[in-house]
């Protein structure tokens, strides 16, 4: 059984992130979509609420499970044993970053594969910073984020 991980921050999930969860899938047999908890990281939800709303939107895929970690991605990967990391890329500096983490989790486990997965062009200046940033300014964010999440950014946002 093929086991992939795709751990991202989510903060919020984004129709980017949702397309890439979409498409991991295909490919493996279980797709581990993980929250990664960093403590340097000021975050607008929690964990936990983190969790809730990618198991809203991810709901319709069968084989996605959604979990947390806080450490390594190599280490977690290794503990729920999963072989392949999934990571999105939507322009080169996030080609930069990601092969740099991708060196990194080769020497910490050399059992693991890195999938890149190129965002669909529609979501190319699409990120969480962004999401929230229209949203804290009332903007329409119906094109960033999955219908079922809009509400809690919204709310949030509102004081």
């Amino acid at each position: 059984m093929k086991k992939a991980i795709y751990a991202g921050s989510f903060d919020p999930v984004t129709l980017g992130h949702l397309d890439i969860i979409e498409r991991a899938a295909k490919l493996v047999d279980v797709l581990v979509v993980a929250v990664l908890e960093n403590p340097n990281k000021k975050t607008l939800f929690t964990v936990e609420e983190r969790k809730i709303h990618l198991e809203m939107v991810t709901k319709h895929i069968e084989n996605v499970q959604v979990d947390s970690f806080c450490g390594l991605l190599a280490d977690f990967a290794t503990k729920i044993g999963a072989s392949v990391a999934v990571r999105g890329l939507r322009n080169a500096v996030d080609f930069a970053a990601e092969y740099q983490m991708y060196l990194i989790n080769r020497k910490l486990g050399k059992e693991i594969e890195t999938i890149f997965l190129a965002a669909d062009e529609e979501h190319l200046a699409l990120s969480s910073t962004n999401a929230k940033e229209v949203a804290v300014f009332g903007g329409n964010i119906d094109f960033m984020v999955p219908k079922e999440i809009q509400p809690f950014v919204v709310k949030k946002y509102q004081k």
